[in-house]
Parts: C-alpha cells; sequence; structure tokens
C-alpha cells in the first residue's frame, strides 16, 4: 500500500521515498497524570499579546519560544499555544527565564514539564521558581534546575 506514514510529531514520510518534510505543526502534548498546566500558571496570554507587552512583532514572540527564550504551551486543549503572563515583566523576558528554560530543555524536559517546574511551589527555593526570578532570586532557581535537569 503506497501514501504516507507518521513517523514522529510533525514529520511524515512518503512510502514514495524521498526526503522527510516538516509539516510545522505545534506540538500539543498533555498528559492526564500530571499536574493541570493551566491551574497552575493562571493567567495565559495568546502570542500577540506577548508581542504587544515585549514590543516585538509575533514573529519575534514566535522564535523567542522556539529558541526556548519564553516559555509556552497549549493550557487547555483545542485553545491553541499561550505564553504564561508571569514570564514578562516590565516590557521583557523575566531576567533568568531564558537560562532555566534553556538548561531544562537540555536536560530532556519538554515545554509543559519545564512549565510545570517553574509554576510549582519548592521549599528549597522558597515559593515557585518563577516568582524567585521575577523577585531578582535566580541564583538558587538556577542551581535547582541544572540539579533537576542532570
Amino acid at each position: 500500500m503506497r501514501g504516507l506514514l507518521v513517523c514522529s510529531v510533525g514529520v511524515v514520510r512518503s512510502s514514495y521515498g524521498g526526503r522527510p518534510w516538516d509539516s510545522g505543526g505545534v506540538e500539543e502534548t498533555h498528559t492526564q497524570d500530571g499536574p493541570d498546566l493551566g491551574e497552575l500558571v493562571g493567567e495565559w496570554i495568546d502570542w500577540s499579546q506577548a508581542s504587544e507587552l515585549l514590543g516585538i512583532s509575533v514573529s519575534k514572540v514566535r522564535q523567542l519560544i522556539r529558541e526556548h527564550q519564553l516559555g509556552a504551551a497549549v493550557p487547555v486543549p483545542g485553545q491553541g499555544q499561550k505564553v504564561p503572563a508571569a514570564m514578562i515583566q516590565d516590557g521583557l523576558v523575566v531576567k533568568g527565564v531564558p537560562g532555566v528554560l534553556t538548561v531544562l530543555h537540555d536536560g530532556g524536559y519538554d515545554d509543559r514539564e519545564a512549565l510545570i517546574w517553574l509554576f510549582t511551589a519548592d521549599d528549597t527555593i522558597p515559593g515557585r521558581p518563577i516568582d524567585a526570578l521575577r523577585e531578582n532570586r535566580g541564583s538558587e532557581v538556577k542551581r535547582r534546575a541544572q540539579a533537576m535537569a542532570f
């Protein structure tokens, strides 16, 4: 039987041969066992709202998300990808967020897992890592992220 075979999220290979191509779709993974990300984060903003707050284009917001400089996920199935509002402060991405996201992604965390970690209270910090970053207490957050990732 000839046709298309889906090999992995967003990548499609043809049974006719040739190279795989990337569909460019947004990865939308949900776990039933983990905490509800929508409730953990609280306030979400879409890409256009993030672009207004940061004073950049929507395509630049997309680039920041793709490069793990800004976190985003699909909080509720069917709604589309959004950015936690707490990641933006005074017109900038909160200091330390890009570094922490990079460390977590390098350690194997996906976007949802990284956001769950950032928005879950941790007694060793104390409080939520995102709040510590917003209060310029990023050193301990970075140490904890490194320990969690490796």
